[in-house]
Parts: structure tokens; C-alpha cells; sequence
């Protein structure tokens, strides 16, 4: 037995049978009367378990005065708390989901507080609450503020029929640039009877054209997948999706299936067949916009996506692929696999009969190292990633990449001297100039490791065969200068014998850098197909001189028509004809020749000013994947011209045109980039004098260069972290030399500032409202190298040359700003401060100017001076 008292009444007191009652851990302070006790589990259990017992008193009051509605809701809410309060307190939640949770809860508990018309509750960004003993009353007011808001738009969402769910995850992936599909392939139901490969990847059949890479998997003629360790692991993340990715009209994800083994399966002498021929099987195709948009959202469903197969018809079994007569719609004879999968979409349905593909789908919000952390159960070091072909949106520092996507498009061959066309295998490998062949750099799909020739697709007897095969190459970055592709076509016989005999027929090549120096272009090549003789395909050098390309061959002069054969050095060109098409996606090669001009700008000084006024056209993407090559190249034009002074404007501008870029929303990701570059990788100790000259220049002459000083006050927070960093660094090796000179070229800076502020040309009032608006950002870095007091009084003064009356929101959001900046913590430099921006709310609240702003000055001032680590 237990002696005590029940919580709702204290007064009275009894003995209570020991198996009713449950022990918990709690710490108990002071005694008698002031007696406390705080039990030990998380702070968010116990305010749940309080608010539950709030609101049971409440739910009963409803349940006796006869308020349906209100009892329903009540009673869902409870449900629903007490729920998540086991899950909480059991323990086994992964950090993300539990965090989510707490989340849920607080929300769910300030929502019923207002909905029963209860005290609201004040939390800080964690969910816990604010204690108002150590919070000061601006901030308790604002959290107020935000915390009514809140609970205002969930009852919005609430009446908006019920979707909180939906709501709450448009948020998630709203904050996020970019996000993942993640797959999990639980079984393929297929009667193939021979070793296949299922490739699987996202697709737009709008476009018609894939968005991903492919995710290999491997599939054994005994029906399980073929590396036994995957059994059960079958998982890839489709990452880099974006905001574009979400705008498709339509996004599929299809599957093909290629069988890998004799050219018909219906020969059973086995003995006498050519084996390991990649032959086309079918394809799965399941509509997934529904769950990239976040309408659906059920990553337990096993969804079944219908297997097309393109079966051969004992009728008409020698064209090439043909569906069985009951679905004669959705595939025809010689359908190529991309054919078959726009037919597939726009069919009404498949002739599956029980077989196909079933899998898991989910989309997870963040990149792939997001994702990583926040989905550990999900997304593990083997689960394949296949990425986007192309760059995401937002390009992330440190995604070091080289990857250049081949796409076999479609060739011509003609038939020579049999009588129906050929069944054309064409095989890709990588060569260097002197005919090496690199290994492993050739990857299928996801999931798959490098191999060293890729082999495509064969269609049976047929003069034009259209492959649509995309795989990755990834070569080590020194050895893409000298590295070639080269594809070899040769005819498949379905019998064996027959098939070791046949060679090679023909060749074609493309070299992945073009003459001068940028990569390979993305798109469509016309490649010339050059007929093979035996003793020439091994030796490169005897046709990596001639053209790849018909329109190399057209740049060269030589003529494309005429005969049929043409004689080029010693290869013969043939009448066949080969596409493919190329994307680069990659971190150290650039397409872009201004770009390429700059960054090796010592090659040709005398276009050195051409280079740097062109950098300003180059397209944003390819200039921050290349930001600290950019930089260098800039500091090294700087410090290597350190006696003249005739570049100094155009790296400056150039400066100016790269901080801009990181400023837009689409690559502000590398702001940290840039902050570590500064820290780490900087260091021209003299640019320091030259950044300071030109920012003079432009303030002193504001009215004729309005345009280009306007640029750089939006990059001077981190054009004064350049010059900071640079006269640390210079400090460090010549200890302190030039301070005088440094100190006075600051001091007359900011006279600049000053004469710039109170002039009265009508021409100048952007640029002054933006130094008010930038000019705080430098605050905290020029207090490292230079007198916080005295930076304090040259402040002072340059608010006090603000033309009165004009520009007042600026200036009052500028003092905001120093409020905010470590100089307002220094006690010396508040001496100075404090009286210029009491004196400027008393003038302006007398006014009546402005009073919003003045408002939110004087609180955030007394916010300031109430924290303890202020003195």
C-alpha cells in the first residue's frame, strides 16, 4: 500500500493500493507546504501531461452542457496527444522524426488552447517555454506576437478542410532548394528465363527525354536479384530535383528491362547460340507526378507498375519486336525501347497479365548530404544515388563533379553484302592520345561499378536502329584533355560460329576537349563513321587527326557530299551514319571560352582587359562552380600589377560582379563558400590599399558613377572582408608596417562617405540610401583591425550628415543595424553611440516621423542593454 493524496485534492489524504500506482524518477524541492515535485522526464511530456489534465476537467464541462462539436474536437485532440506522448516517451523515435514530433505536438497544444480559449503559451524556437523571469519584456511581447500568428495561420489550415498534413510538408520542401525520390524495389514479377538488367530512371514525356540517371539492377534468370547481398536492399535516391522538376507537367518513372543473353529466346540448342547479347525486353512505366508534387504521400504502399513486354509473335517472328495479338496498340513491329515507352504512357492500359515491377516511393526534402542526416534509416552508404542529369537548381559548395552524359542516339547502317540489314552491337570505350584505354570510367547506371566498354542494345535486323542509351562517363579531371571516345560497330550473328568471325565494320570517334581548350558542347554530334580496317582501329594517332564531327569535317573544308566513299589521310569515310549527344555536368570543365580566358589569363596578357570586362557576361552557374579559380585568377591580376594601377577598376568591378552573383537567391548556398575562401585561401596582402583606392574613387565622384558605386555599396560587406583579411594577413608578415597609412585611408573613406551624404545632388539619393543600408555590414570587420572607439565616433559622425528630413526610415534602420553589431556590446563605444540615437528618437518621435521604426530602435536598444553578457 501507498499512502498519499489525489492530485485534484490535496486535503484529503489515504492509502492507495500499490498495484494502482505507477513509480516515476522526479526530483523533489523544498518540503511541507513548499513542497515541489518536478518529475525528471522531458520538459515538452510534462507540460502534455498537465495539458491533458486541463483539459479532461474542460472535455467533461462540454460533455454535461451538450457541445457536440466541441466534445469531438476536444476528444480528437486528447487522442491524439496522448499518442504522441507514448511515442515520445518510448524512446525508439530516429532524431528527425522525434523532432517533428515535438513539433506536432506544441502546436497542436497552443491550437487547442486558443480553440478553448485558454492562456496562451510562449515558446522560444525549440518549443520550450519562455521562463519571464530571465526573458526580457520586448522579447517576451515579440515571442507573443509570433506565437498568435502562428496559431492564427494553423486554424486557416485547420478550416481549409482538414489538410494540416499536406500543409505542414508544403513548408518543408519549400524551404528547401532541392529534394530526392527514394525507391525501393521489392520484387520483379517477369517470366524472362535468362540474366536481364532493370534500369530504372525519371522521365518527362512531355519532352520526351530522361531527367536522372540510371539505376542498374542486375536480375538473374532464376528469378532473384543476381549480387545475393541486395536481396531485401534494393534502394536508390533520385537526387537534385528542383523547383523546375516540380513545374513538369508530368514526370514518369520508367523501368527497362534489357535481357542479356542469345538473340531469340525461342532457340533452345543453346550449344550452337552466340550468349550475352543485350537484347530489348519490355518496359514499366508508373505516372509519379502525383507523388513528386506532395499529393500523395505513403512510402509503405508497394505500388504495382505493369510490365510491357515486347514479345515476338510466332506469325511475323522474324521482324523485330512485335506484342502479342491481344495488345497489338501498344507496340508495333521494330518499336525501339524509347518508342515503346511513349506508347506505354499514352496507352489506356497494359497487357500485363501479373507481371511488372513493385516498389516503394517517397520524396524526401534536402540534398543528398541533407538527406543523409535527417533519413540515416532510409538512405545508408548502399543505397544508390542516381543523380540529375544536368546540375541542380542550386549548385552546393564541395559537389565535385565530372561527368559527362553520352546518350547513343541512333546511326544508319546499310546492309553491305547480306540480304536483310544488320543486327548493329555499337561498343563504347575511352581512349587517351596515345590509344591507353582508360578502365572503369564508364558507368551503366547507379548501383553499378565502372567497367571499361559498354555495349549497346541490339535490334534485330534493322537499317536504322534508334537506341536512346545514356550512360555516364566520369574521367579523372587531368586526363580529360587527352582523352577520346571511341565507338566500334560490329554485326551480331545469332549463331555462334557465324559471330566469331565477324569484325569490326566500322568506327567513329570524339575527343572531349575542343582545340581551344573548353569542353565538348552539349548536344547532338553527327558523328563520321569511318570504315574499319584491322590494323589502323589499334593505332589512334592514325585518325585522331582527322575530323569526328560532319561539322568539324565542314569547319576543315572538306567537302561532306559526293561520293559515297571519301578518302580521308588513310581511313575511308562510309556511307553509315551515327548520332549520339553529350551533357557535361562538371565542377572543373568549362564550355565557356571567356571564362576559360580569365582563369588562364597569364597565356595571353594582351587580352587580359577583354577577359575581365567579359567575365561580367558569363552566365552565373559557370562562374561560382569555378569561385575560387575565378578569385585567384583575379588577386593574382592584382598583385602582379601591384606598380600600376590599370586593372585594379576592372578586377575590382569584377569583384563586385561575383559577390553580386552569390547575393541572388539561386547561389546563396555559397556564401559560406566565399567566407571560407576569405578565411582559408585568400591572400594578396597588398590588395588591401588597391579595393580601398577604387571604393574611394567611386564614393568621391558618386554623382558621374552612380551606377557602378551602387553595385559595389550591395558587395560591401564582403569587398571590407577582403580588405580586412588582407591587412590581417599583412600585419602577420610585415608586423604592423603601414598602420598609420591603413588607419588614414579609413578615416578618409569615411570623409568620403560624409561629403557624399550631405551633398545636394538630386542624382545621389539610391546610392545614399544604400550606404545607409551597407555601410553596418562592415561594422563588425572593421573593428578587428581597426579602433573600435574611433570607428564609433566616424560613425557618429556620418549619421549626423544625413540631410534632415530626408531618408529618416533608412537612417533609423540603419541605427537598428548598429544596435545589432558587436560594437553596441563594447561599453566604451555605447558611450559614444547611445546619446547620437537617443537624440535621434527623441527628434524624430517629437516629429512624429516614422514612429514604427522608432519603436522597433528604442526596443531592440533596451533589448540589448537587459542581456546579461552586455555590460
Amino acid at each position: 500500500w501507498y499512502r498519499g493524496h489525489r492530485l485534484r485534492r490535496k486535503s484529503k489524504k489515504g492509502i492507495f493500493p500499490a498495484c494502482y500506482i505507477h513509480l516515476k524518477e522526479a526530483t523533489v524541492e523544498g518540503s511541507g507546504q513548499k513542497e515541489t515535485v518536478i518529475p525528471t522526464e522531458l520538459p515538452l511530456v510534462q507540460e502534455v501531461t498537465t495539458t491533458l489534465r486541463e483539459w479532461a476537467t474542460i472535455w467533461r464541462d462540454l460533455y454535461v452542457g451538450d457541445k457536440r462539436e466541441m466534445f469531438n474536437s476536444v476528444r480528437d485532440m486528447i487522442y491524439d496527444l496522448i499518442e504522441w506522448r507514448s511515442q515520445i516517451l518510448s524512446g525508439t523515435l530516429p532524431q528527425d522524426e522525434l523532432t517533428e514530433l515535438k513539433q506536432r505536438v506544441t502546436s497542436k497544444i497552443d491550437y487547442g488552447n486558443k480553440y478553448l480559449d485558454l492562456d496562451l503559451v510562449v515558446r522560444d524556437n525549440d518549443g520550450n517555454i519562455l521562463d519571464p523571469e530571465l526573458t526580457s519584456t520586448v522579447s517576451l511581447f515579440r515571442a507573443h506576437e509570433a506565437a498568435s500568428k502562428q496559431i492564427e495561420d494553423r486554424i486557416q489550415e485547420e478550416k481549409s478542410q482538414k489538410q494540416n498534413i499536406d500543409l505542414t510538408r508544403q513548408a518543408k520542401f519549400a524551404s528547401t532548394p532541392s529534394f530526392a525520390l527514394f525507391v525501393t524495389l521489392k520484387n520483379v514479377v517477369c517470366k524472362i528465363g535468362e540474366d536481364a538488367e532493370v534500369l530504372m530512371s525519371l522521365y518527362d514525356p512531355v519532352d520526351s527525354k530522361f531527367i536522372s540517371e540510371n539505376y542498374l539492377v542486375k536480375w538473374s534468370s532464376s528469378g532473384l536479384v543476381k549480387d545475393i547481398d541486395q536481396l531485401h536492399n534494393l534502394r536508390a535516391v533520385f537526387t537534385d530535383l528542383g523547383s523546375e522538376d516540380l513545374k513538369r507537367e508530368k514526370i514518369s518513372f520508367v523501368c527497362q528491362i534489357v535481357r542479356v543473353g542469345r538473340m531469340e529466346l525461342r532457340d533452345n540448342n543453346t550449344k550452337k547460340l552466340t550468349s550475352g547479347l543485350r537484347r530489348p525486353f519490355g518496359v514499366a512505366v508508373m505516372d509519379v507526378t502525383d507523388i513528386i508534387t506532395g499529393k500523395m504521400d505513403d512510402e509503405d504502399k508497394q505500388h504495382f507498375i505493369p510490365f510491357q513486354p515486347l514479345a515476338l509473335d510466332d506469325a511475323i517472328r522474324h521482324k523485330q519486336l512485335n506484342i502479342s495479338r491481344f495488345s497489338p496498340r501498344v507496340a508495333g513491329e521494330n518499336d525501339f525501347l524509347q518508342t515503346v515507352i511513349n506508347k506505354v504512357i499514352t496507352a489506356k492500359e497494359v497487357n500485363h497479365k501479373g507481371q511488372g515491377l513493385w516498389v516503394t516511393l517517397k520524396l524526401l526534402p534536402g540534398d543528398i548530404h541533407q538527406i543523409r542526416k535527417d533519413f540515416p534509416h532510409l538512405v545508408d552508404r548502399s543505397t544508390a544515388v542516381a543523380r540529375k542529369m544536368g546540375f541542380p537548381e542550386i549548385i552546393m559548395p564541395g559537389d565535385v563533379r565530372n561527368d559527362i552524359y553520352l546518350t547513343l542516339v541512333q546511326g544508319d547502317f546499310d546492309k553491305g553484302s547480306k540480304t536483310t540489314p544488320k543486327n548493329v552491337e555499337v561498343t563504347m570505350s575511352v581512349y587517351d592520345e596515345d590509344g591507353k584505354k582508360l578502365e572503369n570510367v564508364i558507368f551503366p547506371g547507379a548501383g553499378d561499378d565502372g567497367i571499361n566498354e559498354y555495349k549497346s542494345v541490339i535490334y534485330y535486323q534493322v537499317k536504322q536502329p534508334r537506341w536512346f542509351e545514356t550512360i555516364k562517363v566520369a574521367i579523372p579531371i587531368e586526363d580529360v584533355n587527352r582523352s577520346h571516345l571511341r565507338f566500334t560497330f560490329r554485326h551480331r550473328s545469332s549463331q555462334d560460329s557465324k559471330d566469331k568471325s565477324e569484325k569490326i565494320f566500322a568506327l567513329s570517334f570524339v575527343k572531349l576537349m575542343r582545340y581551344d581548350g573548353t569542353t565538348l558542347r552539349d548536344g547532338e554530334h553527327d558523328l563520321i563513321v569511318y570504315k574499319a580496317e584491322a590494323k589502323k582501329l589499334e593505332d589512334s594517332s592514325l585518325y585522331l587527326n582527322l575530323p569526328a564531327t560532319k561539322l568539324e569535317m565542314e569547319e576543315k573544308g572538306y567537302s561532306s557530299t559526293g561520293k559515297s566513299t571519301q578518302n580521308l589521310g588513310n581511313c575511308t569515310i562510309s556511307k553509315d551514319s551515327f548520332q549520339i549527344s553529350t551533357l557535361v555536368c562538371s565542377t572543373k570543365l568549362t564550355q565557356n571560352v571567356d571564362l576559360l580566358g580569365l582563369l588562364k589569363w597569364r597565356s595571353n596578357t594582351s587580352l587580359l582587359q577583354q577577359n575581365l570586362r567579359q567575365l561580367m557576361k558569363v552566365e552565373g552557374g559557370e562562374v561560382v562552380k569555378f569561385l575560387q579559380d575565378t578569385l585567384d585568377a583575379l588577386f593574382n591580376i592584382m598583385m602582379e600589377n601591384s606598380d600600376s594601377d590599370t586593372f585594379d577598376t576592372l578586377v575590382f568591378d569584377a569583384l563586385v560582379f561575383i559577390i553580386g552573383l552569390i547575393a541572388d537567391r539561386k547561389f546563396q548556398h555559397f556564401n559560406p563558400v566565399l567566407e571560407t575562401y576569405i578565411r582559408k585561401h585568400f591572400s594578396a596582402t597588398l590588395a588591401y590599399t588597391k579595393l580601398t583606392k577604387v571604393l574611394k574613387n567611386y564614393v568621391d565622384n558618386a554623382e558621374k558613377l552612380t551606377e557602378q558605386l551602387l553595385k559595389a555599396m550591395k558587395a560591401l560587406e564582403y569587398i571590407f572582408k577582403f580588405i580586412v583579411r588582407s591587412r590581417v594577413l599583412f600585419n602577420q608578415l610585415y608586423e604592423n608596417k603601414g598602420e598609420a597609412d591603413f588607419m588614414e585611408s579609413l578615416r578618409n573613406l569615411f570623409t568620403s562617405f560624409n561629403d557624399m551624404m550631405n551633398s545636394n545632388s538630386e542624382n545621389t539619393g539610391m546610392v545614399k540610401g544604400a550606404a545607409l543600408k551597407y555601410v553596418p555590414t562592415i561594422v563588425n570587420d572593421v573593428k578587428l583591425v581597426f579602433d573600435p572607439k574611433e570607428l564609433s565616433k566616424l560613425f557618429t559622425e556620418f549619421i549626423l550628415k544625413v540631410p534632415l528630413g530626408r531618408l529618416v526610415k533608412q537612417k533609423l534602420d540603419c541605427l537598428i543595424d548598429i544596435v545589432h553589431s558587436d560594437l553596441f556590446t563594447h561599453h566604451d563605444c555605447r558611450e559614444i553611440l547611445l546619446p547620437l540615437m537617443t537624440d535621434q528618437l527623441k527628434f524624430h518621435l517629437e516629429k512624429r516621423e516614422e514612429p514604427k521604426a522608432c519603436c522597433q530602435l528604442l526596443s531592440d536598444i533596451l533589448e540589448v542593454l537587459y542581456r546579461k553578457d552586455v555590460v
